[in-house]
């Protein structure tokens, strides 16, 4: 089916444009809306509503109220059921048939890539890398040349990223109320780190530094810790106990593994 298919006639016509407009918004505030409320409203002059008023009551889409008043029938609510299709068909289309196929990602590039080129897409380190040449897995089109390790465009995507979610080791620092990081063991911390350190909060900075532990993600937000989950990395947060439900709620929301470690001494 080729794009001349989906073209709403409304929006090829300033005259229907405008009269859907109208019906809109006599449907949305009957029978309370007078004609220069309408004028207001879509930015037009009240002499014109007035002739667009005129032609939809002889077609039998609107009826004229007492006071100026204006209703629609039940003709004129479906040319505007009509009318709605169409536009929400166009919408379908465009958002997907048409920007689908033109949406364009970033990429690393792992080896020299030239526009055009077909590449394989692998996931390393919490970001999409291209590679030239056909692979397992998903493979696109580059859209732009990129030298390696630079950022290339790629679209026409094929086939799945595959990778697994990381997990998350969430670590409870007490407040400052409660000692904050004097209160802290940091014999509870995983002794080997694999993935980001991240920290959320004063307490958790503190207690980072008491672990020697070099942080990755200075303001590690729920948002933050969950999108690097997701990209396949294991995250290590050491988070006041404050914070420690928001950061646990937004991860069971996300189905993303973790444990929670007391780090009170």
């Amino acid at each position: 089916m080729d794009g001349s298919e989906h073209n709403a006639a409304l929006l090829q016509s300033k005259r229907d444009a405008t009269q859907y407009q109208i019906l809109v918004q006599i449907a949305e505030n009957q029978p309370a809306i007078s004609q220069q409320e309408i004028a207001d409203t879509i930015g037009v002059t009240s002499q014109a509503v007035s002739n667009y008023l005129q032609e939809l009551i002889e077609t039998g889409y609107v009826t004229k109220e007492r006071r100026g008043r204006y209703a629609i029938t039940k003709e004129g609510v479906n040319w505007l059921i009509n009318q709605t299709d169409d536009l929400r068909n166009l919408i379908t289309h465009v958002s997907e048939d048409v920007i689908g196929q033109v949406e364009v990602e970033s990429a690393i590039a792992t080896e020299a890539i030239e526009e055009d080129e077909e590449v394989t897409l692998t996931m390393k380190d919490g970001f999409l890398h291209a590679s030239p040449g056909e692979g397992r897995g998903a493979t696109a089109v580059a859209v732009t040349d990129a030298a390696v390790g630079e950022d290339v465009g790629v679209t026409d995507f094929e086939g799945v990223v595959e990778y697994d979610l990381g997990t998350v080791t969430i670590v409870s620092v007490p407040s400052v109320r409660n000692g904050g990081s004097s209160a802290f063991d940091s014999t509870l911390v995983p002794e080997t780190v694999e993935g980001l350190v991240a920290v959320s909060g004063v307490e958790g900075l503190a207690a980072a530094r008491r672990a020697d532990l070099s942080v990755d993600i200075r303001f590690g937000t729920s948002d933050a810790v969950v999108e690097a989950a997701t990209k396949g990395q294991d995250v290590l947060l050491l988070t006041v106990a404050d914070r420690l439900s928001t950061h646990s709620d937004k991860l069971r929301e996300r189905n993303i593994s973790y444990e929670v470690i007391d780090s009170r001494t």
